[in-house]
This record gives C-alpha cells, structure tokens and sequence, in this order.
C-alpha cells in the first residue's frame, strides 16, 4: 500500500465526519463541535477523530457521551461513503495539542515584551 494512502483516507473521513456532525446528528448533548485532524494508521482499520468544542473550553461528559454515541452511528456511513472495504471505527479524542500550542504561544509572546526591542537600552 502507498504511504500517502492513510493520510488521503484521513483526510476523507475529516471531511465526512465534520460534515455528517453537522447535518445528521440531532443530539442535543452533543453541542458545536470542530474537527481538527485525524489520524488513520496503515491498516486502515480505525481513525482517531480530533476535536475541539466551537469557543474553545474543555468538554462536558454529555458531550464525550455523544461523540462515542455518534462514533458507533456514523462508522457504516462513513465507509459507504469513502468507499472503503471495511469501514474504519471511529474513535473521538480531546484534541489537546491545541491547547499546548495557545499556551506556548503565550509564553513566547511574554518573553517577547520581557525583553527589550531594538534601539531600547538595557
């Protein structure tokens, strides 16, 4: 199998996934949800589903509750509409890589007024 294969079938389940949340789901616990990546393996077999909740926060248990519901909901329509021979399980996780980069984007930028800019004396 190509190598590029997981990450052109990754990118198809996002954009699956993102749009099927959107229009398919009518679950009240579930809230705005933001797809932020996945990540499929070689196999094939699973996708590992990003997210974030739209304005940013952690999320609610009803909420980690309606995305493992609509994981079991949406796989077979995932597959049928990838095209795939056996469709991937899907897995939603907490995606806290953003969090870490807001954070390190702060810190950055408080040691960037700490020191002084060109032409200040010390």
């Amino acid at each position: 199998m190509p190598r590029w294969r997981p990450a052109r079938v990754a990118e198809m389940v996002h954009r699956e996934v993102a749009s099927r949340l959107r229009t398919d789901l009518e679950d009240p616990d579930l809230g705005d949800v933001s797809i932020t990546r996945v990540e499929v393996p070689r196999d094939l077999g699973s996708a590992v589903v990003f997210w974030l909740p739209l304005g940013g926060g952690t999320p609610s248990d009803t909420q980690l509750a309606a995305l493992e519901r609509a994981a079991r909901q949406l796989r077979g329509p995932v597959g049928r509409a990838l095209r795939l021979r056996t469709a991937p399980e899907l897995r939603f996780e907490f995606d806290q890589r953003h969090e870490e980069a807001i954070r390190v984007t702060s810190i950055l930028h408080d040691l960037e007024r700490g020191r002084p800019t060109a032409g200040e004396e010390e």
